[in-house]
């Protein structure tokens, strides 16, 4: 190993600066949050940065940012203005996660009111 390999430490903000190109937020604004689901569009090309592949490659099937962050090992502020240029060139699609349905108050009330009544 070489004194320069040595020098770039892989977990190093020198890294997340290059992988982001310096920016902290996308020029696009996506609504992206922890629990938005992405699911890819197309497979990688030749020549796509490792990071964008890598996504394309862990997102086949839909996933949320925060287990794209996780299985990347990449902080979610970087994953954030990554999937925003993913998003940008039509590559990825995000999803709202399945929202939980609330139960039906006036349900629940009957079914109180009918063991009440045993």
């Amino acid at each position: 190993m070489s004194a320069s390999d040595r020098d770039w430490d892989e977990g190093g903000p020198e890294r997340l600066y290059v992988i982001t190109g310096g920016r902290a937020e996308s020029t696009e604004q996506a609504d992206l949050d922890l629990v938005t689901l992405i699911v890819s569009r197309e497979e990688p090309k030749a020549g796509i940065q490792p990071e964008l592949a890598a996504i394309l490659r862990v997102c086949r099937s839909p996933v949320s940012v925060a287990e794209i962050s996780a299985h990347l090992t990449l902080p979610t502020s970087v994953i954030s203005v990554l999937l925003a240029d993913l998003l940008a060139d039509g590559r990825v699609e995000a999803r709202a996660p399945a929202s939980s349905s609330r139960p039906d108050i006036a349900l629940i009330e009957a079914v109180i009111d009918g063991l009440q009544n045993l």
